[in-house]
């Protein structure tokens, strides 16, 4: 049984992990990113603490993630090598295991809505592509043309990645919008750009979500894990929430998110230590890099990541928000 001392609730939220290095930000892109996590969290937050599910929470805050540019999804979200916005997302609520994903997105404002809307509006897990876009319409979510989407930093980094690859820059996106504002203060952190929340509300539910624009000049309708089950995201009451964040391939051949939960219901290992022998272990072994975030049905909150940053905020009842962006803060 949960102790009186345990969180009602508790929230944990990531915006990407990568080469994220003190130094390399500055002090106005730290300022902002801080700010914007702890938007993104407090939003989550206030869905818990006046009593709603785990499945909303996490909803709303990556909601407030996708529509900030700082971060590789939603608006801001990374390019293909044809030029387009490719999104993609899933949720997991951790009372019944329902699951919803969608990927390959390109008109759909919120990426989190359309994969729970999956789960609600039809029998499915997994819809992508033109098929996606049409169920999220069906469902009355928001649409916007492909230049909503569109960022100057993430397009200066496709082009740099295309010379690399002796591949031509396609025209940019009808709308697209000069820099301004935060959307000039983007980091690009490397390879690697998600988002992701995962929730336990006052019942002692769990639910996880991730949100991503994918991976820099990918090509060939490339999919990455952060809309798979049990790869990018994972929930269940009988063990923990997992969101994921890094080099897709590597989450998806280890099963990251289930096998973060595996190890908590069936080894009994904590949260934490669960969490660290496949990120610092496992993954590192196998050669991939990036990080997760989890919350456990008593409360436990976790992080752990093997990349030298992840943009990361936790909050729980009775306790204070607090963001982190370095390898060396709590």
């Amino acid at each position: 049984m949960p102790q009186p001392t345990q969180p009602k609730w508790a929230l944990v939220a990531h915006g990407g992990a990568g080469a994220i290095v003190r130094g390399d930000l500055t002090p106005e892109q730290e300022a902002v990113y801080r700010e914007a996590m702890a938007t993104a969290a407090n939003a989550g937050a206030a869905v818990l603490r006046a009593g709603g599910s785990a499945m909303d929470a996490v909803e709303a805050a990556i909601r407030v993630l996708e529509d900030d540019p700082l971060f590789n999804a939603g608006r801001g979200a990374a390019f293909t090598a044809e030029g387009r916005n490719e999104l993609d997302a899933s949720i997991m609520d951790g009372r019944n295991l329902a699951a919803g994903a969608v990927a390959g997105l390109t008109t759909t404002r919120h990426p989190i809505s359309a994969a729970r809307a999956v789960i609600e509006g039809s029998t499915h897990v997994l819809l992508g592509g033109e098929g996606a876009d049409a169920f999220a319409r069906s469902q009355g979510l928001e649409q916007v043309e492909p230049g909503y989407f569109f960022t100057e930093e993430r397009w200066r980094s496709l082009e740099k990645a295309l010379g690399k690859l002796g591949l031509a820059v396609p025209p940019k996106p009808a709308g697209a919008a000069p820099p301004s504002g935060k959307a000039a203060l983007v980091h690009e952190e490397g390879k690697y750009g998600t988002v992701g929340v995962v929730a336990r509300d006052h019942r002692g539910d769990v639910a996880a979500g991730t949100s991503t624009g994918g991976t820099n000049a990918k090509r060939w309708g490339r999919v990455g894990d952060s809309p798979l089950i049990g790869a990018g995201t994972y929930a269940s009451n009988t063990a923990c929430a997992v969101s994921c964040t890094g080099a897709g391939e590597y989450f998806i051949r280890l099963g990251v998110a289930h096998r973060i939960c595996d190890l908590v219901e069936h080894a009994g290992l904590t949260l934490q230590a669960a969490c660290d022998r496949v990120v610092q272990h496992q993954l590192t072994a196998l050669g991939g890099a990036g990080g997760v975030i989890a919350v456990a049905p008593d409360g436990a909150m976790a992080w752990s990541f093997n990349t030298s940053g992840m943009y990361r905020a936790r909050v729980a009842d009775g306790e204070p928000l607090a963001v982190s962006i370095y390898k060396d803060e709590i």
